[in-house]
């Protein structure tokens, strides 16, 4: 049972990284100091759908999913849970370096606005 909890807990924890990267931004326009974090983030989360990497928080998932006598998955993450439901024939490649892109752009957008923000103030 514990091994169960302990996958449940990376699967929240994952799912709430990916949130942060993907919309983390909008926290950041409220809270500016935020921005240490979130650009790392948004860094790890460009270079995993670019790079087609999987997130080291799905094997450590998996692990302990086997552990508990789960079955664990192929794939990544998103491919797994958010793609299965969003994409009914899975995460392809192209689809992949568009949600990395996207997060490019969303983010180049916000961190645009925050620039513009503190150009206007100082002035």
């Amino acid at each position: 049972m514990l091994y169960g909890w302990l996958a449940d807990l990376i699967l929240l924890a994952h799912f709430a990284f990916i949130l942060f990267v993907a919309l983390g931004g909008v926290v950041v326009l409220r809270w500016p100091r935020l921005a240490w974090l979130h650009l790392p983030c948004v860094a790890w989360g460009v270079m995993v759908e670019l790079m087609g990497w999987i997130c080291p928080l799905t094997p450590w998932e998996n692990h302990y999913r086997r552990l508990a006598g789960q079955a664990g998955y192929d794939g990544d993450f998103i491919q797994h849970y958010l793609l299965a439901a969003i994409y009914p024939d899975g995460l392809t490649r192209n689809v992949q370096i568009m949600l990395g892109l996207a997060l490019v752009v969303i983010n180049l957008a916000i961190y645009g606005l925050l620039l513009y923000r503190a150009r206007s103030q100082a002035s």
